[in-house]
């Protein structure tokens, strides 16, 4: 609205009429320029058998825990040996593919047993923990101090995030603000469980295996981090009102910021109250300003998820899951039109502090992964990485790996150095390199605004805008994801002069219309690189600005 008003005010004076005056941009968030790799580190690769642990937990054993068979896919709860070094060795494998940020999963320490309590684990079942461990990283008990499974000899986390940085990429690292390890229903308490140290490896919260109405924190001061009532399946749920679980939380994850993080999502953002992450981001923020967060809020209506990117509530962004949830409708089995997007952009008046700040994604480690064939896969991506926010993919989506499997049926295999070497011999790593690459070399597809000519059926037309800081660039974004070859015709708003082809480079002079074929399955970006004249384009610009 801030902007709009500038914009009238400049036209009111007069200046409005010169194109070099006016600044066209979805957002201007720098972490916007980005593209996330999204990594649960235990399964991505064994770079270091060394730090395995294959004999911890005793009886309650925590290392290759497989399931039974679900849908003929074997999960497994247990650690696999994915690591820093890893991740480090195939950081050039990210980079290359297009990305320019990885995701890894909480780092601090877990339980060093298998947990015994808990409803006991089903094909279909979610939060059902019964005999997993905490291999993915959630389920906290020391929040200073590393997981001993993912460091090696001569690297720890900020030898990890330098290592990353060498190859172009930043470090986004995964938080919990409202839940710590499995506390109670264990037949017999286990150590850990229900437990929380400090830095200096002191107790400082104990569940002490009781149900939470149980707990008497005016008498036990170990039971003052807690609540006394249950929320997440058997998690320990800490108190947003005690200023010492602030205080902890802060602290932890100020000390891992200062060892290279770039951006923070947020676990479970929903199950802690506004006012809590308005006290948090502006102490994280005091000492890192301009921290980029984004938080988990798991749920497809906008309204229920956006109070969170107010500045009132923190100025958090958030994973789009309503557009999460179109994407599967329209790159999944269903093939639904490019009309069932269209509402989930929130463009103009909708209920975010800007949509374009938002993390974008398709699937990840808590639901199905995308249910598709090769080509849902890259219209999926030819979408992603050319439509409004921050593009999220999961590590092995760039061959299609586990397509449609949950949790307990392969959602989190282990992917493994094998399956990287041979993933440029997939049709979905060549199509996503290609449309990554090209993104990472525009401010218009990264930040531009976003103003749509055509959404639907199989086909989508839309224009992204940034005009700012003496960077101009449009870009013409024809998308096909039809199986037939497709010739588009583009007048409305279209600019007149010289484009180029985004992949080629090769010129185009255009007048009053643009015509270009469209492959099956395919994506065409045409750039103009000038400052635009056209008024009615102009105009909707202005009212397109946040």
């Amino acid at each position: 609205m801030i902007r709009r008003l500038s914009l009238a005010l400049a036209a009111g004076l007069g200046l409005a009429g010169t194109a070099q005056a006016e600044d066209y941009y979805g957002t201007l968030e720098p972490f916007a320029q980005e593209s996330v790799y999204f990594v649960l580190t235990d399964r991505f690769v064994n770079g270091d058998p060394a730090n395995d642990h294959r004999d911890q937990g005793g009886a309650h054993r925590t290392f290759d825990i497989p399931l039974p068979p679900c849908e003929g896919q074997v999960g497994n709860v247990g650690y696999l040996g994915g690591d820093f070094r890893g991740l480090l060795d195939n950081a050039g494998y990210i980079a290359e593919l297009g990305f320019t940020a990885v995701w890894l999963t909480p780092i601090v320490d877990n339980p060093d047993q298998a947990f015994t309590g808990g409803d006991e684990i089903t094909c279909d079942g979610f939060l059902t923990d019964r005999g997993k461990t905490g291999y993915h990283g959630y389920w906290g008990v020391n929040f200073h101090r590393l997981d001993e499974h993912l460091p090696s000899a001569g690297l720890d986390f900020a030898g990890l995030t330098a290592g990353l940085r060498g190859h172009g990429l930043k470090t986004v690292l995964d938080i919990v603000g409202n839940h710590g390890s499995p506390a109670w229903t264990m037949p017999v308490a286990q150590p850990q469980f229900g437990q929380l140290f400090d830095a200096q490896g002191r107790l400082v919260a104990d569940h002490q295996n009781l149900p939470p109405e149980q707990l008497d924190p005016a008498r036990n001061p170990l039971h003052a981090f807690y609540n006394d009532k249950p929320d997440l399946a058997q998690l320990s749920d800490l108190d947003a009102d005690n200023p010492e679980v602030m205080d902890y939380l802060v602290g932890a994850y100020l000390h891992w910021i200062g060892q290279g993080v770039d951006a923070l999502r947020i676990d479970t953002i929903r199950h802690q109250p506004l006012s809590f992450w308005k006290a948090f981001s502006d102490r994280i923020r005091a000492e890192h300003p301009g921290m980029y967060m984004f938080g988990e809020a798991f749920d497809t209506e906008a309204a229920n998820i956006a109070p969170f990117t107010l500045p009132e509530n923190g100025g958090i962004s958030v994973l789009d899951f309503p557009m999460k949830d179109g994407m599967v409708a329209a790159f999944g089995r269903e093939r639904a039109g490019y009309e069932r997007l269209a509402g989930t952009l929130y463009l103009e008046d909708g209920p975010y502090a800007n949509p374009y700040d938002l993390a974008t994604f398709y699937d990840n480690h808590d639901m199905r992964r995308l249910d598709a064939d090769d080509t849902g896969f890259i219209d999926a991506h030819n979408w992603l990485f050319t439509v409004r926010g921050i593009p999220v993919v999961y590590y092995g989506s760039e061959t299609g790996f586990m397509r449609g499997q949950a949790e307990h049926g392969g959602n989190r295999a282990y992917f493994g150095q094998k399956r990287i070497d041979a993933a440029p011999g997939s049709d979905i790593h060549r199509q996503l390199k290609r449309i990554a690459h090209l993104r990472r070399e525009s401010p218009a597809l990264q930040r531009g605004l976003q103003v749509n000519v055509e959404l639907a059926g199989d086909h989508a037309a839309f224009y992204r805008v940034y005009q700012h800081g003496g960077t101009r660039q449009t870009a013409l974004v024809l998308l096909n994801k039809g199986d037939r070859p497709h010739t588009m015709t583009v007048s409305k708003y279209l600019q007149p002069g010289r484009w180029r082809d985004g992949f080629s480079g090769e010129p185009i002079q255009v007048g009053r219309k643009l015509r270009a074929e469209v492959p099956a399955h395919g994506v065409r970006v045409f750039f103009f690189d000038g400052a635009l004249t056209r008024a009615d384009l102009r105009e909707r610009l202005a009212e397109l600005m946040y």
